[in-house]
């Protein structure tokens, strides 16, 4: 056979664009939704004027092969060729139905499981039948642990927002490990099945999964360490103590409660890293925070600080400053530590190169950190400029600090 009739449709070419419906979830939503995609005419190519008279024998063979295909509806034409004359050949191929197409694949069994999990979202709620139409090969990957998940769905209903740790639902066979590797499913089965009062919005991603749903989360933690070796949170921690304390947010934020220990409070630091975070020197009447990137809603809740002088030593480089930005969203009277141009320029032999620079308006800077945070993003001292903190002259800070009394 010429190698000419290996562009012509055969058995495997068909079955492939049925694989494709397959692959594309679509012959299992047919499965539980009738539409229009039943007959189905599937691409056949055929061959052309010159290959009837130049292969004329591979032809006949490729009719031959055509003929004795099982399933698929073929159509024939006959064809009047100058040199060969008149012949009967296929021009067409059809599957009819979604059945036929099921058995040519052989996904009669996975059909079958399928079916049992649409009825059984249908019959739990009837809203979860979207998920499953809508993401049906990821439905028959659930297979196995199906009637587990509309289990929690059911449990989840029965106890609106239950504020208690996920550790804490008595299911059958059903665990906080199970419950956390499916949590990407089981919020989009929970969006679905619960009312809106029992979803809190704000809460997005498999990480806030708890929040949204109101389960209880691990507590935030706020790290600190007091700055004044005169001043003491804990009895018997004057003296050569670290002062070194990780507190839940909710705590934190009571500390406003202790009159006596605020009163006494004047400055807040706060610094993204942690060497700094421990190296930090003595300061009277200050504390300094270890900080959490992007991340201050947990220290939010702390409005006592609103009343304090508070500094934000970053980077300098464009997240440096964006994060600086973000905390003024939460504190406007946030001023920055060692985030200038001066500190830029007497560490140049420390400039380092920023992968990933941060792009965007920021429009809680001051005119000075607006200038340089511009001049970053415009490489006016070098391209991609950073410098990090850690990398900044113990002596600058102490001498900086100083100027602070």
């Amino acid at each position: 056979m010429n190698n000419s009739c290996k562009v012509w449709s055969d058995k495997k070419s068909l079955l492939t664009q049925l694989e494709k419906l397959w692959d594309k979830g679509l012959l299992l939503q047919e499965s539980v939704c009738s539409s229009d995609c039943f007959p189905k005419r599937l691409r056949f190519k055929t061959p052309d004027s010159k290959a009837l008279s130049d292969d004329f024998a591979a032809v006949r063979c490729w009719v031959a092969d055509i003929q004795k295909l099982k399933g698929f509806r073929i159509v024939y034409k006959t064809v009047r060729h100058p040199v060969i004359g008149e012949n009967c050949v296929p021009v067409e191929a059809w599957v009819d139905t979604l059945e036929t197409a099921i058995t040519l694949l052989n996904k009669q069994a996975k059909v079958t499981v399928f079916a049992e999990l649409y009825k059984q979202a249908k019959g739990h709620t009837p809203e979860l039948t979207k998920w499953v139409k809508q993401y049906p090969l990821k439905a028959l990957g659930l297979a196995e642990v199906w009637p587990k998940l509309l289990d929690f769905v059911r449990w989840t209903q029965q106890h609106p927002r239950p504020d208690i740790y996920l550790r804490q639902v008595s299911l059958p066979g059903i665990d906080s490990k199970f419950i956390e590797h499916h949590r990407l499913v089981l919020a989009a089965l929970l969006d679905l099945a619960l009312a809106a009062e029992q979803i809190n919005d704000k809460k997005t991603g498999i990480r806030q999964f708890e929040q949204r749903y109101g389960f209880r989360s691990k507590p935030e933690k706020i790290r600190f360490r007091l700055l004044d070796t005169g001043l003491a949170l804990l009895p018997g921690l004057l003296s050569g103590a670290d002062n070194d304390f990780s507190v839940t947010a909710n705590d934190f934020q009571r500390l406003q409660q202790n009159t006596e220990f605020i009163s006494h409070i004047k400055r807040v630091f706060i610094t993204e890293n942690e060497i700094n975070f421990l190296s930090f020197p003595a300061q009277k009447n200050s504390l300094v925070i270890f900080g959490s990137g992007y991340g201050f809603d947990a220290l939010a809740k702390a409005q006592w600080l609103s009343q304090l002088a508070v500094f934000y030593w970053g980077d300098i480089d464009s997240h440096g400053f964006a994060i600086l930005d973000q905390l003024r969203n939460k504190f406007p009277h946030v001023q920055s530590l060692l985030m200038d141009e001066t500190t830029l320029m007497q560490h140049g032999e420390f400039w380092g190169y920023e992968t990933k620079p941060e792009n965007r308006e920021l429009h809680r800077l001051t005119n000075s950190e607006q200038n340089l945070y511009q001049a970053l993003l415009d490489n006016h001292y070098a391209e991609h400029l950073r410098l990090e903190q850690e990398r900044v002259d113990y002596k600058h800070l102490l001498g900086v600090l100083s100027r602070l009394e």
